[in-house]
């Protein structure tokens, strides 16, 4: 058949052609070794674009964090309180009585600032005329160090150690709409001083703090003479012949239960020049704050606090302000429900100013009423109050309903 000669001659032509163009072994070799070759090149350019990348990224982290170190903000806390308060009886007033916000940074493991300012009464001055019933108060500014895992030292303007609400009074965390007479008269919540002081803690639960800072300016005539509350000088250009030395015990080694007991003394309360009769003041507080769990949903709680000033000097005594003391005891019950918390509470509280003029100057208040928990750290509250003051001194009874609104953050 010849005519099958063509293709297969084709066909074997086609097939020695592909036999001659087969590369040799050294061909390739040498073919691999350019493959590696271009490779290596392609990797090393990636690598150079990912180390630009790189120092791209760290030059950007450490322009906007200072030097590659955290930045402020990650070491920076706010937060705050504030409270709406509707007083009725002979006040019958709408107040927002506080606003409150803190201010906290970390500088490093050992070292921290703490701060608030407070505006108080929503006004503190009325352009029209100048005046205004509130306050811009700076009540905290103090650093805290770390001397050891158990011992800090502390400098700045502080609050008092002394007391449950003094150092502890945002809205959510206590029962009233206003704080009790006791804690506001007596110890003169919210009290704040500037000076220094250390804290110990123990691994039982127990902490001692000690501190010097500045002391207070009770007036000596009118009708506020030597009372403590109109002492407090705020650290605004304040008088600092006489400082103050407070210490304090407190326990709070089982679960629930905080004891604690404060000592004060201050040579002289007066700021009085050298040569001036002194009038020496020691101030003894004790208190108890209990809470326990009865079931999955009820707490119970107690507070009892118990506060006594004695005053030395002739000029006090005939005041009848040698001795000012005053006393507090509130149960209460807790109940959580699908729709937040809701607490009742009865208060009975006693206090006098004038204890040393052998007279009838008790205020007496019985408080009842509840709180709700709408969030853990927002409440509203109602109270009434039943007041009994003293015989004699112009004082008029005063019963009256409170509403309020609180939060903290």
């Amino acid at each position: 058949m010849p005519w099958l000669a063509l293709p297969v001659g084709l066909t074997l032509a086609m097939a020695a052609g592909l036999a001659n163009a087969q590369p040799t072994p050294d061909e390739m070799w040498k073919m691999i070794q350019k493959q590696q070759q271009q490779i290596e090149m392609l990797r090393q350019r990636l690598e150079g674009t990912n180390k630009k990348v790189e120092a791209t990224a760290t030059a950007v982290e450490k322009a906007g964090t200072g030097g590659g170190a955290p930045g402020w903000w990650q070491r920076t806390s706010l937060g705050g309180y504030g409270e709406l308060h509707y007083n009725g009886g002979d006040a019958d007033e709408l107040d927002y009585h506080r606003f409150v916000l803190f201010f906290g940074h970390q500088f490093n493991d050992r070292l921290r600032l703490f701060s608030e300012l407070e505006l108080e009464h929503a006004l503190a001055k009325d352009t029209s005329d100048g005046s205004g019933p509130g306050e811009v108060e700076l009540e905290q500014a103090w650093l805290e160090y770390d001397v050891t895992d158990r011992m800090s030292a502390r400098a700045g303007l502080s609050l008092i150690p002394v007391g449950i609400l003094n150092e502890t009074h945002e809205p959510p965390t206590f029962y009233g709409v206003e704080r009790n007479r006791v804690e506001s008269n007596i110890i003169p919540t919210t009290w704040w001083e500037g000076g220094a002081g250390l804290a110990y803690k123990f691994d039982n639960g127990l902490r001692l703090d000690a501190q010097v800072h500045g002391g207070l300016d009770v007036p000596t005539t009118g009708s506020n003479a030597f009372k403590v509350r109109n002492g407090r000088q705020k650290v605004a250009k304040s008088t600092l012949r006489d400082p103050a030395y407070t210490g304090r015990v407190r326990y709070t080694g089982i679960a629930g239960v905080e004891l604690a007991s404060t000592l004060q003394y201050q040579a002289d309360m007066t700021q009085g020049d050298p040569g001036d009769p002194r009038t020496n003041a020691l101030l003894w507080e004790a208190h108890v704050d209990m809470k326990r769990a009865i079931s999955d949903r009820a707490t119970l709680g107690l507070r009892a606090l118990y506060a006594r000033w004695d005053l030395g000097g002739s000029a006090a005594a005939a005041t009848g302000r040698d001795e000012q003391y005053g006393w507090y005891v509130e149960p209460s019950v807790r109940f959580k429900t699908g729709h937040g918390d809701v607490g009742f509470f009865a208060r009975y509280s006693q206090d006098d100013n004038t204890a040393g003029d052998n007279t009838d100057s008790d205020f007496r208040e019985i408080s009842v009423g509840m709180n709700y928990w709408v969030h853990p750290n927002a409440v509203l509250k109602f109270d009434y109050q039943f007041q009994t003051p003293p015989d004699g001194q112009g004082t008029t009874r005063d019963n009256r309903a409170n509403l309020g609104l609180g939060y903290q953050f």
